[in-house]
Parts: structure tokens; C-alpha cells; sequence
């Protein structure tokens, strides 16, 4: 079984979190993040929060792993933030944004015009002889997680030409074409 929850979790300079029966809150630099937990007991003392489970059932070991990540990166994202690129491979496909609008040419008929929340924020660079990318910042990683996995999902890499919507560093696992 994994030992993920026993990790104590450091809490850096300027990040204030507040315990409460059923919610934990952390306030940072780049923003605040609430996220309710159950199942586990969350304890902060000399600048750590340490969690502890109440017993060894499946459910409890599972949730405690599960809240002591969701936790970590909450106190990560409101110190140092998330950043996800994504890079557009395909003749044509160019990626621009006006504010929270992030306009995509993807090889259909019209672009895809997709409004971002206000707590993302794009930013889009083509360079020439080179795909364009989409890099995405903020300070919730299960946002910025989302907002990736649908942008992909407008256009997915396909197997053949590796053309689509990919993370950058993603390998694209490709298939040989028609033998003659």
C-alpha cells in the first residue's frame, strides 16, 4: 500500500492555513483554496501539517492518502503555482487569445472560441518555424487540469501523423501507415 498520507506536509513562509471540523483553507500569495475532507484527522504544528487516519480500513487508508495530496497541492498552488503547456502540431493550427477568450484554429470549418474562468490565465506563442503553444497558469491544480484536458479534447493527437492538440513533452504513441 502506498505511504503517501504519513508525509508530513511543509508549510512555506507566507502560506496561513486554517483547520476547521469539516473544511481546510489555505491562503497564500497567488490566491485562497478551501476543500472539505472526512475520514481524517488534520493536525499543524511547527510549520507542517501532519494528517492521520482513525483506522486501517480500505476506505480510510484511501482517503488519507487522497486528502494528503489534494492538501500538498493546495499549499503548492497558492506559493508557486501550476503551469500546463500545450502544443498544437498540425499545418494550420495557430492559437491566439484576447483576455480570458483563447481562439483556436484547428483544422475545421469555423475556430473554436473557448472562454477560460478568471482564475487561469493563457498565454499564447507562435514563433515561426515552430507549433504554437497554449501555456495555462494558476494557482488550482484540478482547474488548470480540467481546462487542459478539454482544450485537448477539442482536436486529440491522432496515432498516424501525431496532429491534434498534445502537453507539451506528451509522447504520442504512433502507428505505421499502409504497407505497399
Amino acid at each position: 500500500m502506498s505511504r503517501i498520507g504519513n508525509n508530513p506536509i511543509t508549510v512555506p513562509e507566507g502560506v496561513t492555513v486554517e483547520i476547521q471540523p469539516e473544511v481546510i483553507t489555505v491562503k497564500g500569495k497567488l490566491g485562497e483554496l478551501s476543500q472539505p475532507y472526512d475520514s481524517v484527522n488534520i493536525k499543524q504544528e511547527d510549520g507542517q501539517i501532519l494528517l492521520s487516519r482513525p483506522s486501517e480500513s480500505k476506505a480510510h487508508k484511501a482517503k488519507h492518502g487522497l486528502y494528503r495530496a489534494l492538501i500538498a497541492n493546495m499549499v503548492q498552488g497558492v506559493s508557486a503555482g501550476f503551469t500546463k503547456e500545450l502544443e498544437l502540431v498540425g499545418v494550420g493550427y495557430r492559437a491566439s487569445n484576447q483576455g480570458q477568450k483563447l481562439d483556436l484554429a484547428l483544422g475545421f470549418s469555423h475556430n473554436i472560441v473557448f472562454e477560460l474562468p478568471t482564475e487561469v490565465k493563457v498565454e499564447t506563442i507562435s514563433e515561426k518555424g515552430k507549433n504554437p503553444i497554449v501555456k495555462l497558469s494558476s494557482h488550482d491544480n484540478q482547474l488548470i487540469g480540467s481546462i487542459a484536458a478539454k482544450i485537448r479534447s477539442f482536436r486529440k493527437p491522432e496515432p498516424y501523423k501525431g496532429k491534434g492538440v498534445k502537453f507539451v513533452g506528451e509522447q504520442i504513441r504512433r502507428k505505421a501507415g499502409k504497407s505497399a
